[in-house]
């Protein structure tokens, strides 16, 4: 998959709701408000929703994979 440069606003939001799911506390604007900034890029950028989704999960979840790319 092609290194996608994702808006600070957008990798902390998902942070925000990466945090939540870890403490078992997500909420319905949470996610709401991430799937709608997600699918507001991925159609301003003309990518697939899944592909920014996939991406901005591995950056936030994942770290240490987007030293090794």
């Amino acid at each position: 998959m092609t290194a996608i440069d994702f808006p600070d606003d957008l990798i902390e939001l998902e942070r925000s709701a990466w945090d939540e799911i870890q403490r078992g506390a997500l909420t319905v604007p949470t996610a709401q408000a991430v799937h709608e900034a997600v699918a507001a890029y991925a159609e301003e950028a003309g990518l697939a929703r899944i592909d920014v989704e996939m991406g901005l999960k591995r950056i936030v979840r994942h770290p240490e994979t987007e030293q090794a790319d």
